[in-house]
């Protein structure tokens, strides 16, 4: 079964990014901060990680770093979801090595079209 990490500091937002996933027959685990999200990555090997940003340290941007870095987790795409919207946000989340962005607000749909996306190609 394919694994999703859900990295995300709104609690609402985190249900509901979880149980659509779920819905979509994803095995979901879920992280409220950064170090949370890496411990589960080491642990778990997810197939994608669903990162915001802004939650607590290390941030979004410092989880894909470090994924990055690990030869390990090479394989496991990154989708970045987060109100910081602008070309520059957007190009700091691509330049650290995010694989797709998603803003906030957002569709849960466009959200696991974006999951399946990833993982198809």
């Amino acid at each position: 079964m394919t694994t999703v990490l859900v990295a995300e500091d709104d609690d609402d937002i985190l249900l509901l990014v979880a149980t659509r996933l779920k819905r979509d027959g994803y095995d979901v685990v879920t992280a409220r901060n950064g170090r949370e999200a890496l411990t589960l990555v080491r642990e778990r090997r997810p197939d994608i990680a669903v990162l915001d940003i802004g939650m607590p340290p290390p941030d979004g941007l410092e989880v894909i770093k470090q994924i990055r870095e690990d030869d390990s987790l090479a394989g496991t795409r990154v989708i970045l979801l987060t109100a910081k919207a602008q070309a520059t946000d957007i190009q700091r989340g691509i330049d650290a090595g995010a694989d797709a962005y998603v803003s906030k607000p957002f569709s849960p749909a466009e959200l696991a079209a974006r999951v399946a996306s990833l993982l198809e190609g």
